[in-house]
């Protein structure tokens, strides 16, 4: 379980080919509709990290197209698992990453911290059923993102659900709702007032969350207002999987005066798709500005695609 600021990475050197999924028929249940249009894509407001790619700015044409109007739930998610027998890499694996806080495991089952990020612990039993470790389970949080879903489990659920996963640059034009160059869904101001309007940390980062959102780790996927698309919690409550491959050059290499069409960064060549670098949108409850500032709308991460976590879940979209 290789350090990652934002949730930790699998390891594997003997990683399984994801299990064929018969795909479903095409559905657009649970999801809105955003029209075809251009938008700026990255960070504007000089925000970011250097490593994460989020510049240069520029102007992106997209065809119409569906997105989920929440992440997938856990309710969602038991649905597609009674109907298909599906066994995420975590449960097959036994182990994920669960933050210190929201560990609830016997002390033999806490296996390691994360070398250089201790908050991160790698958890025996812990997975989606399971999010704190074996001595929790999800009975009372249906409406809760899923979490410990690896990119591949995202694939096989939207298989499944004749859905798919959106593109980096559909996340991005979605979790704007309309708003070209704003840091966040609503506008460039984090707080309403006093008002929290995302689910991220507050107070002090590892050690201290004050809960001043209502929250510890996920928030119910309609919790906070959506934005003008309709799209709730595109920023913070959980990491939201994409399709693309992630490159941190990807915009510096695509970007040119005219508009890029429908941009999808190109599978790396030679490299197992258990390995392959995904690209994680939208940060998630852990977030805090002193160490991770990626609950912007502009905010790039990555992770392996076998990779799982109590933070990481996805949403699905669809052609228009």
């Amino acid at each position: 379980m290789p350090s990652s600021c934002c949730a930790p990475s699998a390891s594997r050197a003997d990683a399984p080919a994801s299990p064929a999924r018969p795909r479903g028929e095409r559905s657009t249940r649970g999801q809105v509709r955003v029209p075809a249009g251009d938008f700026w894509m990255g960070d504007s407001h000089g925000d970011g990290y250097a490593t994460d790619g989020e510049t240069p700015v520029h102007r992106v044409r997209l065809s119409s197209y569906a997105i989920d109007a929440t992440a997938v739930t856990n309710a969602e998610f038991a649905t597609f698992v009674e109907a298909t027998g599906h066994v995420t890499e975590a449960e097959r694996d036994g182990v994920s990453a669960v933050f210190h806080l929201a560990v609830r495991a016997a002390p033999a089952d806490v296996l390691q911290r994360a070398a250089g990020t201790p908050w991160w612990l790698a958890v025996r039993g812990a997975d989606w059923r399971h999010p704190g470790g074996p001595r929790s389970d999800v009975g009372d949080l249906a409406d809760h993102p899923v979490v410990h879903v690896s990119w591949r489990d995202a694939q096989a659920y939207a298989s499944w659900a004749g859905k798919r996963l959106p593109t980096e640059a559909e996340w991005e034009h979605a979790a704007r709702g309309g708003l070209d160059r704003a840091r966040y869904p609503w506008g460039d101001e984090l707080l309403d007032g006093s008002a929290w309007r995302c689910n991220i940390w507050q107070g002090d980062f590892p050690r201290r969350n004050t809960l001043d959102d209502g929250h510890l780790t996920t928030a119910p996927a309609t919790a906070f207002e959506p934005n003008a698309y309709g799209l709730h919690n595109t920023v913070g409550n959980v990491w939201e999987w994409c399709q693309d491959a992630f490159r941190p050059t990807e915009y510096a290499e695509r970007a040119r005066p005219d508009a890029v069409v429908d941009p999808r960064a190109a599978e790396p060549p030679g490299t197992d798709e258990a390995l392959v670098e995904r690209v994680m949108r939208g940060g998630s409850y852990l977030c805090h500005d002193s160490y991770c500032n990626r609950y912007r709308v502009a905010a790039r991460s990555s992770n392996t695609a076998e990779s799982s976590s109590g933070n990481i879940g996805f949403r699905c979209a669809n052609d228009g």
